[in-house]
């Protein structure tokens, strides 16, 4: 990436995660919650059995959507400690719509934006579901495009989801930097060849084992400011 004194149209891309990095999953997790008989602690063991059977599915080479995977995982969790499972008119993929952004995202989002960087969500959810994501939590504004693995029919972090968002962008990978509140996704990118940037939400931490991220901050707005504050060295 490169230095204030260049055009906004010189700046790097910065890709986005979408669900926990920008968007709050607290009320997905309150109705998933609901479904399995108010068993709130067994939320955080849904969804992380959700990402586990979506990278299931790369490795396997099959393909469901997200919301899809959600539902039958939802299921399993529920079987699996003898839960019956709740009927609702309301599908998961009607709440994973309607997620509302983390306080620090528009803030952090438009900063981002005014420093001259093209911006764009790069998300496991489907391309109608992200973009419903998006516009329901108001963010959609700031992003140039948005990215859906369907295109692919892979899941993040298979290498290459990145290298191919990298070359839809047309820029190298050295000028693009993921950012996700996840260390599967920033360690994915960063053995991609991507520059990285870990938000440390609440609950998330790092992949030991996994390359360093370049940056860390705690929400979108603080690292905007970093950003910032590198005037003239190369991100």
């Amino acid at each position: 990436m490169t230095d204030d004194s260049d055009t906004p149209e010189t700046k790097g891309i910065l890709f986005f995660d979408v669900n926990e990095t920008l968007l709050d999953t607290a009320s997905l997790k309150e109705y998933a919650g609901k479904r399995l008989a108010n068993r709130q602690d067994l939320t955080d063991v849904w969804f992380t059995s959700l990402l586990h059977y979506s990278l299931v599915e790369t490795v396997t080479g099959s393909w469901h959507r997200f919301g899809d995977i959600a539902e039958a995982v939802l299921e399993m969790t529920a079987e699996r400690y003898g839960i019956s499972l709740a009927e609702s008119d309301e599908p998961l993929s009607a709440v994973l719509a309607s997620l509302p952004a983390h306080p620090d995202v528009a803030r952090g989002l438009s900063a981002l934006s005014q420093q001259g960087f093209t911006l764009v969500a790069l998300t496991n959810s489907s391309a109608e579901l992200a973009e419903s994501q998006l516009r329901s939590a108001c963010i959609d504004g700031y992003f140039s495009k948005t990215l859906s693995v369907e295109e692919l029919c892979k899941y993040k972090p298979d290498l290459s989801v990145y290298n191919w968002a990298v070359h839809l962008m047309g820029r190298p990978a050295s000028e693009c930097m993921l950012i996700a509140a996840h260390g599967w996704d920033v360690g994915g990118a960063k053995l991609a060849g991507m520059k990285t940037a870990f938000i440390a939400r609440k609950g998330q931490t790092l992949y030991p084992l996994a390359p360093k991220p370049d940056f860390v901050a705690r929400d979108i707005f603080a690292l905007s400011q970093i950003i910032n504050s590198l005037t003239g060295e190369n991100i």
